[in-house]
């Protein structure tokens, strides 16, 4: 053809990855078979020698690779991209591919056929988690999803649990464990982008199965993943459990206060407590010794015929620090819509009571006001004495608050809620009245994982008004404050 070049036509395994990835975005959104489409990845399927069960929303990845183990390796880290290979490997690789390319490969190097069959794979794991259907739920179904859920977190590589989780499951926050020793995955992207998605799938399943049957079942409530929205049900239905059930709940909130303690004690730990108090002279003890400022002090008794420095006085470091405790009052809104600032703030106030010379209080209130000081330090404890929901009237709360303010200077106050409160002006003057008093009022919005969250418009213009904007955002914030006004 003289003059014009024609348009290369899409090679046939082209077309075949695009009719699995239509049949799965298909399924996906729509729970109804497409015929032409299913019958078109039926014969796909079977062509390139993969079961044709894998197009069976209702098998679980554990069955297929029971009844084929050799999936199993390919299910290992399919969702994790090549590493990336070395320039010399490279062309060694490129040269030895072109001499003898394989029938799948074209032109570009690209191994079409192997990309057929891992959209195969993919489609699986991706349709068995995604396409929950509605309804009630089974115990058979949760723990069928839970496993392919596994499969799913496997095939990027990570430790089952580990994106559900949203933390690195006792490893670094870059560190995980492929199973098939691929790339390591950039958990840091994969968690904010999956793992929220992925618990709160599991959340909904557990709620459509009806909790209290699962925490029944020992065996099926070790693998529930503590999220925070299955941590809210456990805590609003606490009253109602007993027994196993009971025990079992217990046990998933003390590991999901575990983890994220763990998480926030990183943050906190960093912090120092007290300034230095230069009144108290320094301690004559080895391990306050000032090596390098003596040696700096001393260096005009250096002689250099004898190559040798002669010291007639040590100087030493100071380490006392001043003793006027720091007070840190916590008041913390308990309705509903603040069920994952409260948590995150328990933990946190307990955190902080750990500290030398801090001295922690902990108020919770919706209509009533509850003084959790005596269990500040365990928040396990502190959590099962909560009860959730209802409205919120914070002027309880402030009754119990303003009386623990014996030195101002000393004390900072941090009061978390959303504002939307049915008594805004008492409420205000009083909040106001703190600030005046010379304590640090710290009124907070939300300190959640995610830092979303609303506040009453009417408080956010007048605490700006007042010189204490409202701290909004991701729980690091509150921390940075707080260790702030604490050093």
């Amino acid at each position: 053809m003289t003059g014009q070049e024609t348009e290369a036509l899409p090679a046939p395994e082209d077309n075949r990855r695009q009719v699995l990835y239509w049949r799965l975005l298909a399924r996906l959104f729509d729970q109804e078979e497409q015929a032409t489409l299913e019958s078109a990845s039926l014969a796909v399927v079977e062509d390139i020698g993969l079961p044709a069960s894998l197009l069976d929303p209702q098998v679980s990845v554990d069955s297929i690779v029971q009844r084929h183990p050799e999936l199993a390796a390919e299910f290992e880290g399919l969702m994790v991209p090549p590493e990336t290979e070395t320039e010399t490997e490279t062309e060694t690789e490129t040269e030895t591919e072109t001499e003898t390319a394989s029938e799948g490969a074209g032109d570009d190097g690209r191994d079409r056929a192997a990309e057929v069959r891992r959209a195969a794979l993919v489609s699986k794991v991706l349709l068995n988690v995604f396409a929950s259907a509605s309804g009630t739920v089974t115990a058979g179904q949760l723990s069928r999803w839970q496993s392919d859920a596994a499969w799913l977190e496997r095939s990027f590589g990570c430790k089952p649990g580990q994106l559900r989780g949203g933390r690195a499951a006792g490893a670094g926050a870059g560190s995980t464990g492929s199973g098939g020793g691929g790339a390591t995955p950039d958990l840091s992207r994969l968690i904010p982008a999956i793992g929220p998605e992925l618990g709160a799938i599991e959340a909904d399943l557990v709620k459509r199965m009806h909790l209290r049957e699962v925490l029944a079942d020992p065996k099926l409530a070790a693998q529930l993943t503590p999220s925070m929205s299955l941590i809210e049900q456990l805590l609003r239905d606490k009253n109602n459990l007993s027994g196993v059930a009971l025990a079992n709940a217990k046990a998933l909130i003390r590991r999901f206060v575990d983890e994220v303690a763990e998480v926030l004690r990183t943050q906190v730990e960093k912090s120092t407590v007290g300034a230095l108090d230069r009144s108290v002279p320094p301690k004559r003890v080895f391990r306050n010794l000032d090596l390098d400022r003596t040696i700096w002090k001393n260096l005009t008794n250096w002689s250099p015929e004898e190559e040798r420095l002669y010291v007639d006085r040590l100087y030493y470091r100071h380490t006392a620090r001043k003793t006027t405790p720091q007070r840190l009052i916590v008041v913390v809104d308990q309705s509903g819509s603040m069920v994952d600032s409260m948590v995150n703030c328990t933990i946190l106030a307990s955190i902080f009571a750990g500290l030398p010379k801090v001295d922690v209080h902990l108020i919770a209130y919706d209509t009533q006001a509850l003084d959790l000081t005596p269990w500040v330090h365990d928040p396990f404890e502190t959590l099962l004495r909560t009860n959730l929901g209802g409205g919120t009237d914070g002027t309880v709360a402030m009754a119990l608050a303003q009386p623990k303010i014996a030195e101002p200077r000393n004390t900072v106050v941090v009061w978390i809620s959303d504002f939307y409160e049915w008594r805004t002006e008492p409420l205000f003057e009083s909040m106001a009245a703190i600030h005046r008093s010379g304590a640090k009022f710290i009124p907070v919005g939300s300190v959640t994982s995610s830092g979303r969250g609303s506040v009453n418009p009417w408080f956010r213009e007048r605490f700006k008004d007042l010189g204490t904007p409202v701290l909004s955002g991701h729980i690091r914030k509150l921390v940075h404050e707080l260790k702030t006004f604490l050093a």
